[in-house]
């Protein structure tokens, strides 16, 4: 059977259906007629074996109690593509199921650290970081990202170091790669932050949810960069953004150390969480075995659309920062050359321009006079989105 689904310009009315991104503009205060690139889900509809996988469990029409289990094909499937696509070999007793990574990191804090104690993250980093160490009342504890003068962004291994030193920080949350920013971590910067981490008794949780949309090279997954670190290391990922499936609720974490998985299982099960979405595994499969077309199509289309809003910017957005994204499909955009106050900047955006993107403040303080747009949409939707832009100006 070929893959149907190819076709990427093609603009897909979302609305009216319980869409995050465009059918609750007004909830959050936003003008409904607001067009939305905010949210990092794809306008696409995904591969065609998706839609088949679920219409044959639509027609078997039984929705009971599922899982998976060794030699069904559901690790399999995900093995495979993280063998092919990764050059990493998986193990079943590493693999941990859950509906979402931030649940997965909330279950981390929840198993491996006690209230009061430090977890350490990156800003401007995915808000959801910071939010889910506050409701669990840990010590959230922030080691800025440092910008060169060209605009790219490092990490501050100094400053990294005395946090751990007098925050009492047992765990750190790394994106890898990089959300909001755009980066893929050399090996030499995962090398050293991870020998940080080791030094310290330090956990990692390596969020790796967009590892599949690094643009240059290969992407570097943390627990392999070095043979001690899958010691200490939980690797978290999903086939929600490779193949925009979030709305399923499947991701796979893989936690090579016994005692940390089995702390972690332990928190889960305080949750009262069990068996997993029966479509979620359904479609995760049938993606991961037959959907490689599809992501490589989709990859190309993506990167042709960054390419464009980079020299879009570049030329009809004056005062307005970009470098080219090394990875996800979320660009970054400094609008701090304007002089706006944050305020003023979102008023403009909103209101002139007719947009909805996150704004950078949501990723910390150092995200302050930022814009996050997605550009997983339609050429025609992102083009229609940089012109309204363009009304930003007075």
């Amino acid at each position: 059977m070929a893959e149907r689904n190819l076709d990427f310009d093609t603009v897909i009315d979302r609305r009216n259906t319980k869409c995050l991104k465009y059918d609750f503009a007004k909830k959050r205060g936003y003008p409904e007629t607001v067009l939305p690139l905010w949210v990092a889900d794809m306008d696409f509809r995904t591969t065609s074996y998706v839609e088949d996988a679920l219409t044959e469990l639509a027609h078997h029409n039984i929705y009971g109690y599922t899982t998976n289990q060794e030699g069904d094909g559901f690790f399999e499937a995900v093995a495979g593509w993280m063998q092919a696509r990764h050059d990493w070999e998986v193990k079943l007793d590493w693999h941990v199921k859950t509906p979402g990574v931030c649940f997965a990191i909330g279950a981390a804090i929840r198993g491996l650290t006690n209230p009061g104690d430090g977890v350490i993250i990156q800003q401007p980093v995915y808000y959801p970081f910071a939010d889910v160490v506050r409701v669990n009342g840990r010590k959230l504890v922030i080691s800025e990202l440092k910008q060169n003068p060209d605009g790219r962004y490092e990490m501050d291994f100094d400053d990294f170091e005395k946090k751990l030193k007098e925050e009492n920080v047992r765990l750190f949350i790394l994106c890898n790669p990089h959300n909001p920013v755009g980066r893929a971590w050399s090996r030499e910067e995962l090398l050293r932050i991870g020998k940080l981490c080791a030094a310290y008794g330090v956990i990692v949780f390596s969020d790796e949810i967009h590892f599949d949309f690094v643009w240059e090279g290969n992407h570097r997954i943390f627990q392999k960069v070095s043979e001690e670190f899958a010691e200490f290391t939980i690797t978290a990922t999903a086939p929600s953004k490779t193949f925009n499936l979030a709305g399923l609720q499947q991701s796979n974490i893989f936690i090579p150390n016994r005692d940390i998985r089995e702390r972690v299982k332990q928190a889960i099960a305080q949750t009262g969480y069990d068996e997993p979405n029966a479509a979620g595994l359904a479609a995760s499969q049938a993606a991961y075995t037959y959907g490689g077309e599809w992501f490589d199509a989709a990859s190309k289309y993506i990167r042709g659309n960054l390419d464009y809003l980079e020299e879009y910017v570049r030329r009809n957005l004056p005062g307005v920062r970009i470098r080219k994204t090394e990875a996800t499909y979320l660009a970054w955009l400094d609008f701090r050359g304007l002089g706006l106050r944050t305020a003023e900047l979102e008023d403009r955006i909103v209101n002139r321009a007719g947009l909805w993107l996150d704004r950078g403040g949501m990723f910390g303080r150092s995200g302050e006079g930022f814009e996050r747009i997605n550009a997983a949409c339609p050429r025609s939707v992102l083009s229609t989105a940089l012109d309204r832009l363009t009304l930003i100006y007075p």
